[in-house]
């Protein structure tokens, strides 16, 4: 299945059916009387945030979504049928923009949730509710509300606990593919991965889900390079886990560089908790590895975790100090009278 992470669709509520102008005309009857019946409600248009799904590849070959029109009314106070609502199903996480491409309608980072993005126009009223002591036989009625059509936007933001960062060939992929039982495309040039991947890392009988997006360049923030189009997928996620290439020869810039891509890119994307690993230490001596890591410390000015993804050297330990960062950004949000996480 192809990735897909950005979908323009076009809908359209129903119209109301017209209200009903009918008398009563019966035989052995001596009085009739107006009894025309109201139109029925124009369908709506929902969007449903639905289990199973990480792509909106289903709008790229249905971009048209038109609800049912109400049936207009009939003789003998009957009243037309509604019109039939239309459901977009959309994987949680997903954005819901305006025509703009900016204005944020809705944000379905629920299972379950439910927004009505465009209403069904009302049904007319027939001639039956405009009588009265003075006219009692009016030949008027409603015409139906028309349905509201609009252009939308569809944007989404996988929800992932971990989000893998990293210039290209940084060995994110091989990361995930070695810890999980996801298999990203891995090789030895850059840009590998051209759309994200998620994977479900366990530790310590705990689970959590890594994303895994294409590699940063420098200047990501204004369209360069793939990775731009994929920052929007990390913003949800709790902590970052940003890898470094211990065999470059400029570690300090690779790191430089993917931090002000996350301070360009604004939001609070660049405070998130991070955990800065050095991969490839396979590849190093003791006194490279020593360097190197110093190298970089003082870059980030904190501490540093050693790895290597294809030889899983500290991967478990990686993933610990991944999994209490979690821990952490659970306990925040905790709604206040709720138990703490469990822990070992």
């Amino acid at each position: 299945m192809k990735f897909l992470d950005l979908a323009k669709v076009y809908i359209r509520s129903g119209a109301g059916g017209g209200g009903c102008i009918s008398f009563r005309r019966e035989k052995y009857i001596e009085f009739g009387g107006p009894d025309g019946g109201d139109g029925g409600g124009g369908g709506s248009v929902w969007a449903v945030a639905v289990d199973g799904l990480n792509t909106l590849i289903d709008f790229r070959y249905q971009q048209h979504f038109f609800a049912k029109n109400g049936q207009p009314g009939m003789g003998k106070q009957r009243t037309g049928k509604d019109g039939e609502d239309i459901i977009l199903r959309v994987p949680v996480g997903t954005e819901i923009l305006d025509e703009d491409e900016e204005t944020v309608l809705a944000d379905m980072t629920e299972l379950g949730q439910r927004i009505e993005l465009a209403r069904g126009g009302n049904g007319g009223w027939g001639n039956l509710h405009f009588k009265s002591a003075t006219n009692q036989a009016p030949r008027r009625s409603n015409p139906g509300q028309d349905g509201v059509e609009r252009t939308l936007w569809l944007r989404l933001k996988l929800i992932a606990d971990v989000g893998l960062l990293g210039l290209p060939n940084a060995g994110k992929s091989t990361f995930l593919a070695a810890t999980s039982n996801a298999r990203p495309k891995v090789a030895d040039y850059p840009f590998t991965t051209l759309h994200p991947n998620l994977g479900v890392v366990g530790v310590d009988n705990t689970e959590f889900v890594v994303a895994d997006i294409p590699g940063l360049i420098e200047g990501a923030h204004e369209g360069r390079g793939l990775g731009h189009r994929f920052l929007g997928h990390v913003e949800r996620c709790a902590v970052l886990m940003h890898l470094v290439d211990g065999t470059s020869e400029t570690i300090t810039e690779d790191y430089q560089t993917i931090i002000g891509e996350l301070e360009a890119y604004g939001g609070e994307l660049a405070d998130r908790p991070r955990v800065t690993v050095l991969n490839k230490i396979d590849a190093l001596d003791e006194e490279e590895l020593a360097s190197a890591r110093a190298e970089l410390e003082k870059a980030c000015g904190g501490e540093v975790m050693t790895m290597s993804g294809v030889a899983q050297t500290n991967t478990v330990e990686v993933l610990r100090a991944l999994r209490a960062q979690i821990d952490d950004d659970r306990l925040r949000q905790k709604p206040a009278g709720e138990e703490a996480p469990w822990q070992p």
